[in-house]
């Protein structure tokens, strides 16, 4: 008899789980579903519209953006994120420089004078309405990079305190494509722009000029004219005391220097990517004045939250920067940067991820914070400033997902992790991925540095374990080589341009997908009890490590 009972409970309880998993499955396809591409193109096309004048920091536009936001998450149910408010305030500097300013380079053959967005843009994030370099000597640092693990240190033997020094951007294994050389023809942080104004301002100089390669940057020079020029900002609270004058110049520019001062560019350029380099002065003076408007400003990051079951105290970041260039007075046929793919849609995928999660019937067990943050193109300002004054702990942030660069083109048999190795998150898209008969693969444009460009960096920096996917690239109908070029397109035609608008062709099938990839890696976290962890080696482990001990320490018994 009791046998029977026995067997009469276990059918019970299968009957049950099977209802309960029936019913969850349920609800999961419902969230999925409600993932458009509809719904996508709808708040895109409102956020990129002319009616949001380009979304700048401090201006119309962000209010109009904000306001938008912060209605759409009330309709979805979601939570103010900081306290009763949807919104965390960023104090920002905003400093115009006036663009009539010209670039003087004295030399024994005379004095050649280089024009302010043609030949270089120039900027400084000091609080002074004029700033000065008269007669600095210029010095050539390489790659200027200070990098004890590497063995490299391109100021070894030179003092540049007061001078000006003259940068090549990446690093020197994108130059030598030897992968015994930092990270091969990866970009390490080494490479980025904001890393070598950091290191000349530790080394004392008084001005930093990078060096403009289009293949080196990632990007044309158009890109750097127009994100370097207009208002340009700065976080108010900032610790850090950067050069007076810090800028790029083109590599026309750079030739014409090098000219000047007697020596060839191309050889001085191959010397630096040699260990055995070492910083050459130039024997050039140079003297420009930079005249500047300066204006005090608070930009917002939104931010809603939905609160988890059991573990609320444990977070989930999903983000995306909602600004972009605003508007342009001194264009004329068209003056709003619209910003369509970058970044109206990833703010849009936002919203979509966050109604999918809202209508769940069984709410994830730890809470899920959705943040769209200000100031990306201008510094990644908003996210530095929410990592630097964070609303949730950062030690009991399980990860933090960002909404990037995102797919227009159709379906996909791949998809791209920026940063791919870096951490357990890793597996997470490779089993989605998987499940949508689809593969994983690492950036195959590692040289342009994507991974230092977004918002996630932010909370890597601060030792948060980060997702960065991207669009992939091996379209199920035309192929890889096709896929690449799309991209390539946008960077060279519409990339911070006026012309990013939203464009009704797009088919959106394929980010549809990813945007269900990314819900279904976020279910699977903020249902877990489990950290996911950086692997052995990478840079920001050991911050972790040392934050969540921390943690376990402070743990009440």
């Amino acid at each position: 008899m009791k046998s029977h009972v026995r067997i009469l409970i276990y059918n019970i309880s299968i009957i049950l789980l099977i209802g309960g998993c029936s019913s969850e499955n349920d609800a999961l396809d419902e969230a999925l579903q409600s993932i458009t591409p509809q719904d996508l193109a709808s708040d895109t096309q409102i956020l990129a519209s002319d009616e949001f004048e380009g979304r700048g920091p401090a201006t119309r536009g962000e209010e109009k953006t904000i306001q938008f936001l912060k209605e759409e998450f009330e309709k979805l149910g979601l939570q103010p994120g900081n306290g009763d408010s949807y919104f965390q305030e960023v104090p920002l500097i905003e400093i115009t420089t006036d663009p009539e300013t010209r670039f003087a380079v004295r030399g024994k053959t005379g004095v050649k004078q280089f024009r302010y967005a043609e030949d270089f843009v120039a900027l400084t994030k000091h609080m002074q309405e004029s700033v000065q370099v008269q007669n600095s000597e210029l010095v050539f640092v390489g790659y200027g990079i200070v990098a004890p693990e590497y063995g490299w240190n391109d100021y070894a033997d030179i003092d540049v305190t007061g001078k000006t020094v003259v940068i090549l951007v990446n690093d020197p294994g994108f130059a030598t494509q030897d992968a015994s050389l930092f990270n091969g023809k990866a970009m390490t942080y080494y490479g980025r722009f904001a890393y070598k104004y950091e290191e000349a301002a530790r080394q004392g100089a008084i001005g930093a000029f990078v060096v403009h390669e289009t293949d080196a940057a990632g990007y044309p020079w158009g890109v750097v004219r127009n994100s370097f020029t207009g208002p340009q900002f700065s976080l108010s609270d900032s610790s850090m005391t950067p050069v007076m004058v810090e800028g790029w110049m083109t590599v026309e520019m750079a030739r014409a220097i090098f000219q000047h001062a007697g020596f060839a560019y191309d050889i001085l350029k191959t010397s630096a990517a040699d260990r055995g380099f070492k910083a050459k002065s130039l024997t050039l003076q140079a003297s420009l004045n930079l005249e500047n408007a300066i204006r005090n400003s608070t930009s917002n990051n939104v931010i809603a939250i939905l609160p988890g079951r059991e573990r609320s105290d444990e977070y989930l970041v999903y983000m995306a920067h909602w600004e972009h260039l605003g508007i342009d007075s001194t264009l004329t046929d068209d003056s709003i940067y619209n910003g369509a793919l970058d970044n109206a849609i990833g703010t849009a995928a936002l919203l979509e991820l966050a109604e999918a999660f809202s209508i769940l019937s069984k709410k994830p067990e730890r809470s899920i914070l959705f943040l769209a943050v200000t100031a990306h193109e201008i510094g990644l300002y908003g996210s530095a400033y929410y990592t630097q004054h964070p609303v949730y702990p950062l030690n009991q942030t399980v990860a933090a997902l960002i909404i990037g660069s995102v797919n227009t083109w159709g379906t996909m048999r791949d998809i791209t992790i920026v940063g791919y190795g870096n951490s357990e998150l890793d597996d997470y898209v490779v089993d989605v991925a998987r499940s949508q008969g689809r593969t994983v693969r690492p950036d195959p444009e590692s040289e342009k540095g994507y991974f230092y460009r977004n918002d996630h960096f932010n909370f890597a920096k601060q030792g948060v374990p980060v997702l960065y996917p991207n669009a992939g690239i091996d379209h199920r109908e035309h192929g890889a080589e096709w896929g690449l070029k799309q991209i390539e397109d946008y960077i060279t035609n519409r990339y911070h341009k006026t012309s990013d608008e939203y464009d009704p062709n797009w088919d959106l099938s394929g980010m549809v997908e990813d945007l269900k990839l990314l819900f279904k890696v976020g279910y699977r976290l903020t249902n877990e009890s489990t950290f996911p962890k950086w692997r052995e080696g990478v840079e920001f482990k050991a911050k972790r490590d040392a934050d969540m001990a921390r943690k376990t320490l402070n743990r009440p018994e």
